[in-house]
């Protein structure tokens, strides 16, 4: 059962049968493709996150550069992501879909054959960009395709991105560790299959068009401006606390767990794989709770409930640190898709631009934190980002001022 949303305000607009052209039912079989897409799309970056160790060896990099090359692609992805979403909440580009995977596949060729560290940071740009312009319209694809039950139709796109970063290690230690950088460009192949899958997404989008032009005439919040404003900013807090803390763990556990318990980089990559499949998983789990129960409950729970377990990891053995990080990843993962839906019935009929603004700013703060916590760990030691970073999670105690929206949005 979804939440009883209270009455909004109707914008003036033409009649609109085109909302009649909504999916009446969930469209599983576009859920599929868009989330195998997300999968894709998020493997082939995450390759970047498990291949590091390789890199540093590489190119002789310090800790500040690993991150520096986080930071790349996080910010590039950051700052387009919006701006696509501005755009496609304007006018609807099916199409762009493919076109985003296209520069990930540029992308991977190019860290396969970056010759220097200047050329690794261009290739990271590109996937970036891609991914910029895949995450607003597939977002607003998984929105139309949700029959209503939009909780359940981001988890099911959160969980195909969330699985495919849990896979990148594995990929990684499969066949990049034993074959070297070089290898990275073979996945562009794999980038082509989502460019197939994406080009049937857009047939089925571009065939939607009275769907989305109902998605952009939609109702406004009776929440104040200032309200609106300062709930964003909430949601903001709650993102960076995440975020900031996922970098830490996710761009470093390799290292971590190498340097602390002596693992090889493949058995590192391995419980780099357990850490993120977990998180995959978890995101199944926060839509549809969501949509049952409310999306501030999620919220609250998936972010503050994680902080013991993260207070006790920097001094946990190798069996409780891969116990804990498991725990972390199942819980801490369901918060995204609880806000980004919260979000979305905040701001009406904005899915690009609120898609855009959420999924940015997440990857800006994963991004800012590598860079921010390589060059503490050059400073310092890992272990050390490791017991500061686990204070973040008690951030999620701002979820508290955060507004019912059952009884003061509507579904857009």
């Amino acid at each position: 059962m979804q939440p009883q949303l209270a009455p909004t305000v109707p914008v003036p607009s033409a009649p609109a049968p085109a909302a009649a052209a909504a999916p009446k039912r969930v469209a599983f079989r576009v859920l599929g493709a868009i989330s195998a897409s997300h999968l894709i799309n998020d493997m082939m970056q995450s390759l970047i996150l498990a291949i590091y160790p390789i890199l540093k060896g590489e190119f002789a990099l310090s800790f500040a550069q690993v991150g520096l090359i986080t930071l790349t692609y996080q910010l590039t992805a950051s700052l387009f992501q919006p701006l696509v979403g501005l755009y496609t909440d304007k006018r609807s580009t099916p199409y762009s879909l493919p076109a985003g995977m296209s520069f990930t596949l540029c992308g991977l060729l190019v860290l396969g054959f970056a010759p220097n560290f200047a050329t690794v940071l261009v290739a990271a740009a590109l996937i970036g960009t891609g991914s910029a312009i895949f995450h607003p319209e597939s977002s607003r694809v998984a929105r139309m395709a949700s029959g209503g039950q939009h909780g359940l139709a981001q988890s099911l796109f959160q969980v195909g991105g969330n699985t495919g970063s849990a896979l990148g290690p594995l990929v990684a230690a499969a066949v990049i560790a034993p074959f070297g950088q070089k290898s990275v460009a073979c996945f562009a192949l794999v980038a082509a299959v989502g460019i197939g899958l994406l080009l049937q997404v857009s047939q089925w989008y571009a065939r939607q068009q009275g769907a989305a032009r109902a998605m952009r005439k939609a109702t406004v919040s009776t929440l104040s401006r200032r309200r609106v404003i300062a709930t964003v900013g909430v949601l903001l807090v709650l993102i960076f606390s995440k975020y900031f803390y996922i970098a830490g763990l996710s761009s470093f556990y390799t290292f971590y767990t190498i340097q602390k318990f002596g693992l090889s980089v493949q058995s590192a990559q391995l419980h780099l794989f357990l850490f993120l499949f977990a998180s995959a998983l978890g995101t199944l789990v926060g839509g549809p709770l969501g949509d049952r129960i409310g999306r501030k409950p999620v919220i609250w729970v998936s972010i503050l409930g994680v902080a013991p377990f993260a207070l006790i990891l920097p001094y946990a053995d190798l069996f409780w640190t891969t116990t804990l990080t498991i725990v972390i990843g199942l819980v801490l993962s369901s918060a995204f898709s609880a806000i980004l839906v919260y979000a979305q019935e905040l701001i009406p009929g904005k899915v690009g631009m609120v898609s855009g603004l959420f999924f940015g700013f997440a990857f800006g703060m994963g991004g800012l934190g590598a860079a921010v916590l390589g060059l503490l760990a050059d400073r310092t030691s890992i272990d050390f980002v490791y017991r500061t970073c686990a204070f973040l999670p008690l951030l999620g105690i701002v979820a508290a001022l955060l507004p019912d929206l059952g009884q003061r949005a509507k579904k857009a």
